[in-house]
């Protein structure tokens, strides 16, 4: 793999969002575009009301300009093949970028219905389930049109299992619940940017051991334009990437496995965000059998170390390090499993 072309496409994505911080944030002021904080929610976090939210747009802009120019730069290099296998793995990143994006205007939606109605709910639960089922399913479409009919999954040191059509339902259902967690995991200075850097720059080895170069730009401008954007939203955060950001975040993390056959390895990257979703789901169930009892102190769980204290630069930190130490592990398992 040339790495040339990831490096451009970085440097470009880390700059235009960053750079884009000194545009968007006046903007988003101007037309108060300001987070809502909920009554429920921490106490402290009521310092954040008003801080500009949708900053999502910053990142999401920068990595279409850097995806696009680095598949230009893999062209000219006479690194693409339009037929057969290469063919397949353009329209798999292509699809991976639409995908993403299809899912930041849904947020984007969600986002600008909360500003303009000055609460914190948008869309519906029924209403953004309904617009992410189909992008999820135009998405399987335009893999299965473009060739791509592979229903096998690949597990480190067992081999392959042909899901059959039941892989679609199953991914299906894979996306939704990740896009969603990776949502969740938006609620707090820095903490969605961080992990999806961590994720991504796996997906960029991932990439690298079964020569995905088309799919290793999507993981460099969107691992570089969340470093662009941690200028800005890092503690204390001058811009919220709203659900704009964590729901095209959301789409690219599941892309990235699903694009690189490499379902297994998604999953175990993606610890920290189903962890988080899965506190969600373990409370609600645990307060509806206990009849008003709670399990955590609060969920999405990155809350509930804060009540208990910790900082959010601590809680970004640790919850880091234990994405970096499952990442490692998975990568191992890629690389001496799948090989």
């Amino acid at each position: 793999m040339n790495l040339s072309a990831e490096i451009v496409a970085a440097v470009l994505s880390f700059g235009i969002t960053a750079l884009l911080g000194f545009v968007a944030i006046p903007a988003l002021k101007r037309l108060k575009f300001g987070q809502t904080i909920l009554e429920i929610g921490p106490a402290w976090h009521k310092s954040k009301e008003g801080t500009p939210t949708m900053g999502g747009v910053m990142f999401i802009a920068g990595s279409i300009i850097a995806f696009t120019t680095g598949i230009v730069i893999l062209w000219l290099q006479g690194l693409i093949v339009l037929d057969g296998a290469g063919g397949l793995k353009l329209m798999n990143a292509i699809s991976a970028m639409i995908m993403a994006v299809c899912f930041g205007f849904i947020g984007f939606v969600d986002d600008f219905i909360k500003v303009k109605k000055k609460r914190n709910e948008g869309l519906t639960p029924n209403q953004k389930i309904i617009m992410q089922v189909l992008v999820i399913a135009a998405y399987f479409a335009s893999r299965v049109t473009a060739g791509d009919t592979s229903t096998v999954i690949t597990f480190p040191f067992l081999g392959q299992l042909d899901l059959w059509y039941f892989y679609y339902l199953i991914m299906g259902l894979g996306i939704l619940y990740i896009v969603n967690a990776v949502n969740l995991t938006d609620g707090i200075d820095g903490l969605c940017s961080s992990i999806t850097v961590i994720y991504c720059a796996a997906f960029l080895v991932v990439c690298a051991m079964f020569d995905f170069a088309e799919m290793s730009i999507v993981a460099a401008v969107v691992a570089a334009g969340c470093l662009g954007f941690l200028v800005w939203n890092f503690y204390p955060a001058k811009v919220m990437m709203g659900d704009t950001g964590s729901m095209f975040l959301g789409g690219t993390v599941a892309a990235l496995g699903i694009g690189t056959k490499t379902e297994f390895i998604m999953v175990l990257c993606a610890a920290v965000y189903i962890w988080e979703a899965l506190s969600v789901l373990i409370q609600m169930t645990y307060f509806k059998i206990t009849k008003g009892k709670r399990l955590f102190k609060m969920t999405p769980i990155h809350h509930s170390f804060e009540i208990r204290g910790w900082k959010e630069v601590k809680i970004v930190g640790v919850f880091s390090l234990i994405e970096l130490a499952f990442c490692a592990l998975a990568l191992a398992l890629a690389y001496f499993g799948m090989r």
